[in-house]
């Protein structure tokens, strides 16, 4: 199916709304027209009426109408439209004056009239419109007479076909130049679309430092140019922090695999005893479990990195599973002569599983970072609608630098630390995931000194 442009779309859009006006236009023309000259035409027949009666108030008598009527005839003369007939209410021969062209119709004849001034429109035998104003007066002699004034419009007629025709004749170039305009107009208003789709063709994954201008643009534009720079600007983030994790994941598998053909290729330069085979292996096994690790996190930063992932939130007693985890971490913290402190309860919404994750990874980083004979303390709060669960230990603080990078992959505060200490560079980016799918957020507080506390803000209960 054939698609028009959008500017083909608007221009006719525009032709036929500006069409559909000037008919408008030209319809209320027509009638308004039509209106201001049967309201004039009304006006001058009641004004010559009241002419008429004065007259015939005045001096005049039934028996010499005919002869003193040069006053009414000065009322029609010059008038080739206008008509006057003053009959007798009641007699064989009616008129007794007839003043101007003469209408001789059996509608006129039979028209009422009595002391109100009325009005009447018909149509003679030549299909002309006639008004006709009719009145009940009297002579000066208090005879009574129907006056009757009539109007011939087809002058206002002609006026008005005239008009009609001149407004058909015109309306195909009004038409023209209106599609033309709106031609126009929307060429220039869609001039800056095509910039931004010379501005999109230049994006691609190894150029996205484009963006679009979204200054003298209409505020829709505006909007829309700024939405899009945003969007450009996360696209460039992520395609960083994408680049930037193949880099350091490429670095940290390099490490472990290095160390594993290392000690493979001088295990097998020559020959060696049972003991010497089974050291290679146990030092192979250690690095097997370290890429084994690493695997195992990125898979579930994988999986809870997913938008569409979602969890099944449940109420959990914070105390009970903060005791849980922390029994897991008695040995390793026994090892450093590291005492744990708990305090607080509270009930958070939460999965269980994923709480008990975080949680780790906290405790694991603080006793592994912690100093020997040093408590670690585990504290639960109820802040309004949130429960805060924080980890802290009285180790060497970190630098404010490093703070805003601490839950990337792979980041470390110091170099090595973690590789050497064991750890993978994950843990708190897993933590800061969790925390998203629970629809909370993790903290940290750190001073040079210490102490170093990590916080998790979930829903309360």
């Amino acid at each position: 199916m054939k698609r028009h442009s959008l500017s083909l779309r608007l221009g006719l859009s525009v032709t036929l709304l500006g069409a559909a006006l000037v008919l408008l236009l030209a319809c209320l023309a027509v009638f308004a027209l039509d209106h201001e000259l049967d309201s004039r035409a009304r006006k001058d027949l009641a004004r010559k009426m009241q002419q008429v009666e004065h007259n015939l108030r005045a001096g005049l008598r039934s028996d010499d109408l005919g002869a003193r009527s040069h006053h009414l005839l000065d009322l029609v003369l010059g008038h080739d439209n206008l008509s006057l007939s003053v009959m007798a209410v009641n007699g064989r021969h009616p008129t007794l004056l007839s003043l101007g062209p003469a209408l001789q119709s059996e509608h006129l004849l039979n028209l009422e009239a009595d002391d109100r001034l009325t009005f009447h429109a018909w149509r003679d035998d030549g299909d002309n419109e006639i008004l006709t104003a009719s009145r009940l007066m009297r002579l000066r002699d208090d005879t009574p007479v129907k006056v009757l004034m009539s109007l011939n419009r087809s002058d206002d007629n002609s006026l008005l076909q005239a008009y009609l025709h001149s407004t058909l004749l015109a309306l195909p170039l009004l038409l023209v130049l209106i599609g033309i305009a709106a031609w126009k107009l929307v060429q220039r208003g869609l001039r800056p679309l095509r910039h931004f789709r010379r501005i999109a063709g230049q994006v691609s994954t190894q150029d996205l430092e484009h963006r679009l201008p979204d200054e003298g643009l209409p505020a829709e534009l505006a909007n829309l140019a700024r939405a899009i720079n945003v969007m450009l600007d996360r696209l460039d983030q992520g395609v960083r922090q994408l680049s930037q994790f193949s880099d350091d994941l490429a670095h940290e598998l390099r490490t472990p695999i290095g160390n594993l053909m290392g000690k493979a290729q001088v295990t097998l330069a020559r020959e060696r005893d049972g003991d010497k085979y089974r050291e290679a292996l146990e030092d192979s096994v250690e690095e097997l479990t370290r890429l084994n690790r690493i695997i195992n996190d990125m898979l579930f930063l994988a999986q809870v990195s997913q938008p569409q992932t979602q969890i099944t939130l449940i109420p959990i007693k914070v105390a009970d599973e903060v005791a849980r985890v922390s029994e897991l971490f008695t040995f390793s913290a026994e090892l450093k002569g590291i005492s744990l402190h708990l305090q607080g309860w509270g009930t958070a919404l939460a999965d269980r599983l994923m709480f008990q994750r975080a949680l780790s990874n906290l405790l694991s980083n603080a006793i592994r970072h912690g100093p020997e004979s040093k408590p670690v303390a585990v504290g639960i709060e109820r802040l309004g609608n949130e429960i805060a669960v924080w980890v802290q230990n009285q180790g060497t603080g970190i630098e404010e630098t490093h703070l805003p990078h601490l839950f990337e992959r792979f980041y470390r505060a110091g170099a090595g630390r973690s590789r050497l200490e064991g750890g993978t560079g994950l843990g708190l980016a897993i933590v800061k995931s969790i925390m998203q799918l629970h629809g909370g957020r993790v903290e940290v507080r750190s001073s040079p000194l210490g102490p170093t506390r990590f916080t998790l803000v979930f829903r309360a209960e």
